[in-house]
Formats: C-alpha cells, structure tokens, sequence
C-alpha cells in the first residue's frame, strides 16, 4: 500500500489549536502498517468523549469543543480518520472503503487506546463510522450524541443535496477542502482558518481519502456496506443507553434525519434532543462552544 503522510511544518502556528499531536502505528489490513493521529486532552482517568470527525475535516474541527469538555473535567480524545489531517494517507482511492474506515479506527481506539465507557459525539462521516463501531462494540459506549449525521443503508433515496456534493466531489479538477468546509458553514470562516482546513493536502495526492469518501456511502440497497450498516442498524434498534440528538437547523444534507434515529433508538426517549440554531453543517465551527455544553450537561445528567 503506498502511503503519503502531511509534513509537520503544515501544521505549525494553526488558530486556536495549541494541541498536542498524538501517534498510534496500526494494522493497514495488507500487511504493512499506517501512523494514525489522535489528540488527548484532560485527565486520563476522566470521563472520555470521544469526537468523531467527517468529510473533508479533521480534528481542527474540535478546537472549540475541547477545552469546555476539558474544563468540565472531561477527557476529550479526537482522532483523525486514515487519509485525514495529520494520520497516514493511503493512495490510490481504491485502498479506502467503508469497512477498512470501521477497522482502522476500532484498532485505534480499542484494541490500542482501550477507551470505555465512551461518549461518543459523532458528525457527517464520524457518524456513519461512529454508529458502526456503537453496534459492534456496544460495550465501549456509555452514551451517544448525533450531530448531523446518520447511517444510510441505500434503501431509502438520497436527496438533491447530496447526489450535488457526489457530483461535486467526483468532477472537480481541484478538491479545495478548506472552501468546501466554508460552505458548509453558516459562518465566513477567515482564512487562516480555512487554510488549516487545507493544511492536510500539500497537494491534489493527499486527497485520494477524501475524494473517495462521497463513494463509499451507500445510495443503494446492493451497495458493499449496505449488509454491515442493516445489522447495525438491528443492534441500534436495541440500543437503550441514552442517546441525545443535537443536530443543527441549517444543514441540507441531514436535516430530518435527527427524527429518523429518535424514532428507532430506544435509548433516544426521554432524553432533552435539542437543535442548535444558526449552524450548518459543520456545526462544530460554527457552534463549538454551544455543542460542547450541550455534551457536558449530557454526560452529567446520565
């Protein structure tokens, strides 16, 4: 497997995100091995939230959130997905699929960080990885909080928004990942910030992850993850440890999709779903602190 890897001088002097890398060296599932990156703020032993990234952000997407979940006495622990921010990047795109996504990040998470008793906070791809790793490991989780997010198995239609972004992501000559999160944001984020969106992707080599993400979600009921995603899903339609929905009220791509998980996760009833206003997509940036309050009340209410 080739393997492209983001020189560190991409990442220096980047706005509000004074964290410490971390590395972990994990299994590439054909024989060689990929270095993955995680950030690890506040205690050790404290309570860990788990922050799941999407598409085509990485952890930076955090920098908000972090330090209200670490001044609430909270571990927060934010990798970045294979072919992201600063972990390893495999190339060509065929090296990537949704079930390589699932393994490489339980590899780092369980079997290398030993993380329990988890709260997940999951959004757009961190979700459809996140809610995999909750049905098959469901032992690791102590809580849920869906942000923008969901886990399609192709037997519903897509909408118009995302067939565009399929579209979008597969034709442009250039991937420009700092302008895509931009727009994606009910924000102008300025561009220093956008340029640490960028930051991974030296050049058009390093986003063979992120172009083929768009791919792998399944848009039909044949679709290679469609199997994997129907079986989590009759394991989530049991789950009852509490699960919180905090989607934002200005994102085309999963706007009702909060409905839909509430209606089939028994551990969604009774518990206080919120929508966070004046967010898009990336609600992370665009509310970070907000969300990051949201999850504290969360974990200390169950």
């Amino acid at each position: 497997m080739e393997v492209l890897r983001t020189p560190d001088d991409r990442f220096a002097d980047l706005p509000g995100f004074p964290f410490a890398p971390h590395y972990a060296d994990i299994p590439d599932q054909d024989g060689g091995t990929l270095r993955a990156h995680y950030l690890d703020e506040g205690p050790g032993d404290a309570p860990v939230v788990l922050l799941l990234h999407g598409e085509p952000s990485w952890c930076f997407l955090y920098r908000h959130m972090i330090p209200v979940l670490v001044d609430a006495g909270l571990r927060a622990v934010a990798p970045d997905l294979i072919g992201f921010g600063r972990s390893d990047k495999p190339t060509p795109r065929g090296e990537y699929s949704f079930a390589r996504h699932v393994e490489w990040m339980r590899i780092l998470l369980f079997d290398d960080l030993d993380l329990s008793a988890v709260t997940l906070v999951c959004q757009d791809w961190g979700g459809l990885i996140g809610l995999r790793l909750v049905a098959e490991h469901t032992d690791r989780f102590a809580r849920v909080v869906a942000a923008n997010t969901f886990l399609p198995t192709g037997d519903e239609p897509v909408g118009e928004a995302f067939r565009a972004w399929l579209t979008f992501s597969q034709e442009v000559e250039v991937f420009p990942t700092g302008a895509i999160v931009n727009t994606g944001c009910t924000t102008d984020l300025a561009p220093e910030v956008i340029a640490g969106y960028d930051a991974p992707f030296p050049d058009q080599r390093f986003t063979e992850g992120a172009r083929q993400f768009p791919t792998l979600v399944p848009i039909s009921p044949d679709d290679p993850a469609s199997a994997a995603n129907r079986a989590a899903w009759d394991v989530l339609s049991k789950f009852d440890r509490p699960f919180l929905t905090a989607f934002s009220d200005g994102d085309p791509i999963t706007a009702g999709s909060d409905r839909a998980i509430r209606s089939r996760i028994p551990g969604t009833k009774g518990q206080p779903h919120t929508t966070i206003e004046g967010g898009g997509h990336f609600l992370q940036e665009d509310k970070g602190p907000e969300l990051a309050r949201v999850v504290v009340d969360f974990v200390r209410s169950t």
